[in-house]
């Protein structure tokens, strides 16, 4: 099992930066892929962004592309999502997710655990 906690959220006006984090506890995550989801209001969950296992490669969704940036700490099983230049568009409820492999994906079918989630609103 892991138990996944983020935090970070907030409000915040358009072009303001936030960055959010998510702790991870129990069984080695360091080992997995992780991954940032977000469903804003009436939307479906979308995939932001991955990071495979030792942080050696990234993906990104397009719509935060050259915005945000995934990284990772093993030595402390966190995972950070920084964001810059928030649009209200971007304004959801931001998860973090544990993948079932070293190297990530956008289908959150592949993700095995979940966070419960941080809330991000962007003003206009």
């Amino acid at each position: 099992q892991v138990q996944l906690v983020e935090s970070g959220g907030g409000l915040v006006q358009a072009g303001d930066s936030l960055r959010l984090s998510c702790a991870a506890s129990g069984r080695t995550s360091s080992a997995y892929a992780m991954g940032w989801f977000r469903q804003g209001p009436g939307k479906e969950r979308e995939f932001v962004a991955a990071i495979n296992y030792n942080g050696g490669s990234t993906y990104y969704a397009d719509s935060v592309k050259g915005r945000f940036t995934i990284s990772r700490d093993n030595a402390k099983n966190t995972v950070n999502l920084q964001m810059n230049s928030l649009k209200p568009e971007d304004t959801a409820v931001y998860y973090c997710a544990t993948h079932r492999y070293r190297y990530g994906s956008s289908d959150p079918r592949e993700y095995a655990y979940w966070g419960q989630g941080t809330q991000v609103a962007v003003s206009s």
